[in-house]
């Protein structure tokens, strides 16, 4: 029988759909594991937002991951009772972002505030001399920015309460 550990672990190579470079574990998708019997699993996972298309994609990739480690029944909720928020990613997904060229959400204190906003580290060489360019990104959970030192244009993955 499987510890809840070992299906976390297990659960760490399954990557979230729009950054494959980002594991739905590390990204805070996943927010409950729960072993029920020996070969039967329950997962909970909330979405990044509730229009996600890729939900139903999700759970599947998640039923399939646990199935391959020998777990013969897994049922995959997805609830939206306590939100997903940006301060759910852990230190490996904010690292993991900025080598997808994203620059990281800043932690949050359950506001957004405009200086959360401005001047946000470029992914690229670091420096805090840049600039929004538009609050809105080619995603819902994106805004786009310039760096001036580097002269690179990047997007940010948006803080999220």
């Amino acid at each position: 029988m499987l510890s809840e550990a070992q299906i976390w672990q297990a659960l760490e190579v399954v990557k979230d759909p729009e950054i494959p470079t980002l594991s739905m574990v590390d990204m805070g998708i996943i927010t409950k594991v729960e072993i029920r019997g020996e070969s039967d699993v329950f997962v909970e996972m909330t979405p990044t937002f509730s229009g996600c298309p890729a939900i139903k994609m999700m759970e599947g990739m998640v039923a399939e991951r646990l199935k391959e480690i020998g777990i013969e029944k897994v049922e995959v909720v997805t609830t939206f009772d306590k939100p997903w928020d940006s301060n759910k990613l852990t230190e490996r997904g904010l690292m993991c972002l900025k080598k997808h060229g994203l620059a990281p959400p800043p932690k949050h204190k359950g506001e957004i505030t405009q200086e959360l906003l401005e001047h946000v580290a470029c992914p690229f060489c670091g420096s805090k001399n840049t600039e929004t360019k538009s609050p809105f990104g080619p995603t819902l959970c994106r805004s786009l920015h310039y760096c001036n030192n580097c002269l690179q244009a990047f997007e940010q993955f948006k803080p999220v309460v």
